[in-house]
């Protein structure tokens, strides 16, 4: 098959950082209560974290060219502008047209009926019966806010306009982090970076309310044990405090057993009721998410991620309280996932199931990313949890030198890297994977056998190197050859190239990008930019979740998708000349 020709940007990156185009392009926006989608053209469709879909509202919309830049969009004499410390939001220039009141929080919710909008003069009022929205034309523009209630969109008003477009003006700068760079580099930057802080959530009260996977994820809102953790690597020094939260909310997903699901609900009292009656009618849905807190239970990856993401609080910070806090709970996930050893090497051998982050993927046996994080996990438990309990750690690290021992047995390959996944027994898929480099971050291998993987996955995972897959030179692949046994995987995954199946999902090719970066190897560019490079040919504004060319995107605005910023940040000195 011929590769496609280059294609030309929608996008265009301006030496600031921001990004322009003279045709309206689709602009998510989350800030930590309201969120929604902004066309340009004249629509906006509004949420709220713990609510869900409020409204929508049409304007008359603004003419070309638009300049964008995180949560903001601006034009000669117009622009949307979104606040932090409210759920309130600017249209500059603009002449409100409808204001309708959504009719379900979300697709799975009770169809409501629809509510007569109230209007008082200069003012439009949507209720539903999980939240409100406000619209005031004024001279000058809309000013907009939202809240579950309407005495928090009310309040909202309290908000000067002046303040509000500060507010956003200031958040720009924030997410500008590298202003040094070349456009390329330094827009990549700015909105992946804004992926992470923006993924900070909160509730009615000003309570912190959770990391979100990204704006797609309110309904119901739920923050992730795996999305949190790649999401906290750009916030561990910009914002711990957060983080230090974050801990607290996963902890409540953790079982007796030492299970935890895939995230922890969160949802406002409203949602959570309408979200309680669907699971509790739904056998399918309640058959995955088995308590009501639990979204999607009984991940095989979360409890590990759960004490690395202690581990990474204790490292930033030196406050090693939250350890301490939840031991209890680390020492019930050790005692879980060595009783997962069957032979005594020090490896958990995984159930065949789809819960880990390739859940479309029935992945079993010695998993080489799940391998990653344990090892990760007990060097946590084995360098720190000897304030708490001395005997604990000395048998973790104990552990953790016999698994490092076994790894080459269960999974190595003739081509030096590491199987995805399976048992010798049995079967063995020994395709090269993004995840494994887990097994490189968390140290369970020698710096000379990291150099042959990284070698390896340049070579046949950058898709301009690997001529085999016909699709030119378009990103990083996530996995290669794609998956052998159909059996093993389902929906997205079963065609190639996409989803787990060998899309580019930049929060691994940020992976990847760091772990060139620490051990040294140079050409981290391509890992960095080739994605967001893809963002800006297709007009896709904000850190995509996943894409590859025959099958298009995945979600906006996607927490762990800063992976790539915070990579760069952590290496700058290490970046080539040419793109800082």
């Amino acid at each position: 098959m011929t590769a496609p020709q280059a294609k030309p940007q929608v996008l265009t990156p301006l030496t600031d950082g921001q990004l322009r185009t003279v045709e309206p392009v689709l602009v998510p926006f989350m800030a930590p209560r309201l969120q929604g989608d902004c066309r340009p053209e004249g629509k906006i469709e509004l949420s709220l974290w713990g609510s869900g879909r409020l409204a929508n509202l049409t304007f008359t919309g603004w003419n070309a060219p638009f300049t964008y830049a995180p949560n903001r969009v601006e034009t000669d004499g117009g622009g949307l502008y979104v606040a932090q410390s409210a759920p309130a939001l600017f249209l500059k220039g603009a002449t409100l047209r409808t204001l309708i009141p959504a009719r379900r929080c979300a697709w799975w919710g009770s169809l409501a009926k629809r509510e007569r909008v109230e209007r008082l003069r200069d003012r439009r009022i949507a209720r539903t019966g999980w939240g409100v929205v406000i619209a005031e034309q004024r001279p000058d523009g809309i000013f907009v806010t939202a809240g579950a209630t309407l005495d928090e969109a009310q309040r909202a008003f309290d908000l000067d306009q002046a303040t509000l477009i500060a507010e956003a003006n200031a958040y720009v700068t924030r997410c500008d982090a590298m202003p040094e760079a070349a456009p390329l580099m330094r827009s990549m930057i700015s909105q992946s970076l804004h992926a992470a802080l923006s993924s900070i959530r909160q509730d009615e009260h000003g309570n912190f309310a959770g990391l979100a996977a990204g704006q797609a994820y309110s309904a119901p809102a739920r923050t992730y044990y795996r999305d949190g953790y790649w999401t906290l690597q750009a916030l561990l020094e910009r914002e711990p405090e957060a983080v230090r939260a974050q801990i607290d909310l996963l902890a409540r997903g953790i079982q007796p057993n030492g299970e935890a699901p895939s995230g922890v609900i969160l949802t406002g009292p409203a949602q959570a009721e309408e979200w309680e009656k669907v699971r509790q009618s739904d056998p399918r849905i309640k058959e995955e998410h088995l308590r009501s807190g639990d979204w999607w239970s009984d991940h095989f990856d979360s409890p590990l991620f759960f004490i690395l993401t202690i581990g990474d609080y204790i490292r930033a910070t030196g406050d090693s309280s939250p350890l301490s806090l939840h031991w209890s709970k680390v020492l019930t996930i050790f005692n879980r996932y060595c009783g997962f050893d069957e032979t005594g090497n020090g490896l958990p051998v995984k159930p065949r199931h789809d819960r880990d982050w390739a859940d479309n993927v029935y992945r079993h046996g010695y998993v080489a990313y799940d391998l990653g994080l344990w090892i990760g996990a007990l060097d946590v438990i084995a360098q720190h949890g000897g304030l708490v309990d001395p005997s604990v750690a000395f048998d973790a690290a104990a552990v953790a030198k016999k698994a490092r021992a076994s790894l080459d047995e269960a999974l190595l390959q003739p081509s030096g890297t590491y199987a995805d996944y399976g048992t010798k027994t049995d079967f063995v898929e020994d395709h090269l994977t993004l995840d494994s480099l887990t097994l490189l971050r968390f140290d369970a291998v020698s710096p000379e056998r990291a150099k042959a993987v990284l070698t390896r996955v340049q070579e046949t995972l950058e898709s301009r190197n690997n001529s085999e897959q016909p699709y030119g030179d378009w990103g990083v692949l996530c996995a290669f050859p794609p998956f052998k046994r159909p059996k093993d995987t389902r929906e997205k995954s079963y065609f190639a190239y996409r989803y787990h199946n060998g899309s580019d999902w930049p929060y691994l090719s940020g992976l990847y990008a760091e772990q060139r970066l620490a051990y040294g190897l140079g050409e981290a560019d391509y890992p960095l930019l080739r994605w967001w490079k893809t963002c800006l040919e297709n007009g896709w504004m904000g850190a995509v979740e996943y894409f590859s060319p025959p099958w298009g995107r995945g979600s906006l605005l996607q927490g762990w998708s800063s992976m790539p910023a915070a990579a760069a940040l952590a290496y700058k000195d290490k970046l080539p000349a040419t793109i800082r």
